[in-house]
């Protein structure tokens, strides 16, 4: 095990290796004096809950781990590869200035299965260590400030260059479903979580390659991959509902939360406070007319669906959706479907109407989903 900060190393461990099949391999032998060392480092640092959270995940003196506290992946990219199999970083995320390529360093020095531990302060800690820190009314102005330059300044085209160019990216605060999001982006998967001391910790394990993405949507108006017409992969353009990088946790939320009625995910943290409001109004899919003039989708027509929530259908019914292209105006404004099995009956028995009679079947549901809109009040979520 090895340990680092930005100012100097520290080694810690003294290694030991044996034979053992020809092979020369570790051997994991815990000096008392190195394990108390290493404990005290961790604990001086993030405290003891910490340090017993990293311990159910990996062992930190057996040469296997590296320890470090770092914002700066120099400390990362000059490990030698396969050398170690878990990195630890006491330093949290905010103050790294280019985040995925940190991650990115992390994933190509340890291998599949290994895991990378570290911590961020997120929206919501963030929110509650300034109100209990000034009393009522200056805790919301100080809040305020603090979201217009942390959160708003560093996404948008204009000001992210002026921010990230007097800050160097220290101190920026993340949502979790962004975290949780660049993580998957980068080739791990979220094993558990926890929050100490308003910091929330959380133990990463590797499982594939980054997807080097080089233009992720993280603006108002987001670009979504959709399954089309021919089953062809399309942009669905939306505004922004969802924290960034949100869309890397589809499989993640669907393992984790249960569909709620109308086929949506149960407590669905990826979407934002002015998400919900745009949903419940549809003022998130008016980008979509951009769509119907690409002639990639029509006014009415089956729901445009992502990779992961299509294969939740059944194969007669994937293979109706992609004969036709998909609307902007779904069925399920006109029958108000409850369960996912529900959803799939409803879009089957649109798809068997519009295959006869194409042209009549999306004028009648025009009008019938028009009357559930703006008549009875039926809501998007």
């Amino acid at each position: 095990m090895g340990f680092t900060s930005t100012k100097k190393d520290t080694p810690l461990v003294k290694k030991y290796s044996t034979k053992f099949s020809n092979n020369i391999v570790p051997v994991n032998v815990e000096q008392p004096e190195c394990e108390e060392a290493t404990k005290k480092l961790i604990v001086d640092d993030v405290g003891l809950e910490a340090f017993l959270f990293f311990k159910q995940y990996v062992i930190l003196t057996n040469g296997f781990t590296f320890l470090t506290s770092t914002s700066t992946r120099f400390n990362i990219d000059k490990l030698r590869k396969g050398k170690f199999r878990n990195i630890v970083n006491l330093k949290r995320i905010n103050d790294v200035r280019w985040i995925n390529k940190f991650f990115e360093s992390a994933n190509s020095k340890i291998e599949i299965g290994g895991y990378f531990i570290n911590c961020v302060e997120t929206y919501l800690t963030r929110k509650t260590r300034i109100i209990n820190r000034f009393l009522f009314p200056f805790n919301r102005f100080h809040y305020g400030i603090d979201v217009i330059i942390t959160r708003v300044l560093p996404k948008v085209p204009f000001t992210k260059r002026i921010y990230f160019f007097i800050t160097k990216g220290q101190g920026r605060v993340l949502s979790r479903a962004e975290t949780f999001g660049r993580l998957y982006s980068c080739g791990f998967e979220i094993v558990d979580e926890k929050l100490i001391s308003n910091e929330l910790f959380f133990i990463a394990r590797k499982i594939k390659e980054p997807e080097f993405d080089s233009n992720p949507t993280y603006g108002p108006i987001v670009r979504l991959k959709r399954i089309g017409k021919d089953g062809k992969l399309f942009n669905v353009y939306k505004l922004r509902t969802m924290h960034p990088y949100a869309e890397y946790l589809q499989q993640y939320i669907y393992d984790n939360n249960n569909l709620k009625e109308g086929g949506k995910f149960k407590n669905d943290f990826r979407v934002t406070t002015e998400g919900h409001f745009f949903r419940k109004f549809w003022l998130d899919e008016l980008p979509m007319f951009i769509n119907i003039f690409k002639r990639n989708m029509k006014l009415v027509g089956v729901r445009p669906l992502s990779v992961q929530y299509f294969s939740l259908y059944s194969e007669e019914l994937k293979q109706k959706r992609v004969k036709y292209k998909p609307g902007l105006i779904p069925p399920f404004y006109v029958d108000m479907p409850k369960t996912i099995d529900d959803i799939m009956a409803s879009e089957m028995k649109y798809l068997e109407a519009y295959e006869k009679h194409p042209f009549w079947t999306d004028f009648t549901y025009f009008f019938k989903a028009f009357y559930n809109i703006f008549i009875k009040r039926a809501r998007s979520q």
